[in-house]
């Protein structure tokens, strides 16, 4: 039971994630002077060593999810947010000294 809240949380962590970051990769293309497309714009910001600002970005919706998670009570699932969390910090991590 404990395992299932926690992939649970993770899950949803993960998916919050990837949709922060999508959202954030099309905000910034969508400001770019360039009017690069999503690919180009991940691949800019991978030559210019900002691609850990965008996965830092795209994780801030986790933080919504940990507090709900936290505000209903729902601590398992709240682990589940926080290590998705954690996931994003270890490819930030590789992103920038891989």
């Amino acid at each position: 039971m404990i395992k299932k809240e926690i992939g649970i949380g993770l899950l949803i962590g993960l998916t919050a994630n990837s949709i922060g970051f999508t959202l954030c990769v099309f905000i910034f293309s969508a400001l770019s002077q360039q009017n690069l497309s999503f690919i180009e714009t991940i691949k800019a910001s991978l030559e210019n060593d900002s691609f850990g600002s965008l996965i830092v970005l795209g994780a801030i919706p986790n933080l919504v999810a940990f507090f709900l998670f936290i505000k209903k009570n729902n601590i398992y699932r709240a682990r589940g947010v926080l290590l998705a969390t954690l996931i994003a910090a270890i490819c930030i991590a590789i992103s920038k000294f891989g």
